[in-house]
């Protein structure tokens, strides 16, 4: 994979400080299911396991699970940006449940972050509800893209059926499904997601589950213009996530496409 230029759309950072808390935090949400995180989940670990991996780029982030986080950690993701030597794109934390929506994303505009993380799932807010349907209004308006963790076979918080309904309510909004559309439920959200023009998919914590044939036909169902290389860091490792994607054999042009291009031109990220 070394002859391509990769860009990690999607990594989870955390304040050295605080970073073993949110590890625990995420080991106990997939407990019993066959993953742990793999990193400390802070951003000098990060760049240095990209440095060796051929990875020129990462979109970092974090999720606010309750309303008066959103504005701090839009600060620490700003503020690690800043010192990341040109290689990060922050994307800002929002909870449909902040007194203030308009004051968080103009905060986070500002800010020079680039997009917008979202996790239903664990911030416990269904994603077709009227608060989550309000704050994806507000982020089509801006015009900037959302990420959001979709799919969970044990919840019903943003399933396919869920995300339809925002895709449609809003056409002009730039979604990205993460780990291919919808963690566990892959054939629902190929069958409900992959004709709406607006969305996209990330390849994050998905691999690991299916065999590189499934994940090749479910890339292809979605376009490869339309999917981008993420690894959910701290989750899975760098060398293996990279070792999945070199076993599904795609064409040069999809490689490309995924690893960089896809991503470079939905962030505006020049290197």
């Amino acid at each position: 994979m070394s002859k391509y230029r990769i860009i990690d759309s999607h990594c989870h950072i955390y304040p050295d400080r605080i970073a073993h808390k949110a590890i625990e935090s995420i080991d106990r949400f997939y407990d019993g299911l066959p993953t742990a995180c793999q990193y400390d989940g802070t951003p000098g670990t990060l760049l240095t396991t990209g440095a060796a991996d051929c990875v020129v780029h990462f979109v970092v982030h974090s999720v606010a699970t309750v309303p008066h986080q959103v504005q701090s950690i839009n600060q620490f993701i700003a503020d690690a940006v800043a010192r990341s030597g040109g290689r990060f794109t922050g994307l800002g934390a929002m909870h449909p449940d902040s007194p203030d929506l308009e004051a968080d994303i103009d905060h986070l505009v500002e800010l020079g972050l680039k997009g917008v993380k979202v996790h239903p799932d664990f911030q416990k807010f269904h994603a077709d509800d009227d608060k989550a349907m309000r704050m994806f209004g507000l982020i089509e308006k801006k015009g900037i893209p959302v990420l959001v963790h979709t799919g969970d076979f044990r919840y019903d918080y943003s399933n396919p059926e869920r995300v339809t309904r925002v895709l449609e309510a809003f056409p002009k909004l730039k979604f990205i499904g993460a780990h291919l559309g919808g963690w566990s439920v892959w054939d629902d959200a190929v069958r409900l997601l992959s004709d709406y023009p607006n969305f996209m998919a990330d390849t994050s914590s998905s691999m690991f589950y299916m065999e590189p044939e499934k994940t090749r036909e479910i890339i292809r169902a979605y376009g490869a213009d339309r999917v981008l290389f993420g690894t959910d860091y701290p989750m899975w490792t760098l060398p293996s996530e990279l070792e999945n994607m070199r076993e599904l054999k795609l064409t040069d042009e999809e490689y490309r496409k995924i690893f960089h291009d896809n991503c470079a031109q939905l962030y505006g990220i020049e290197m």
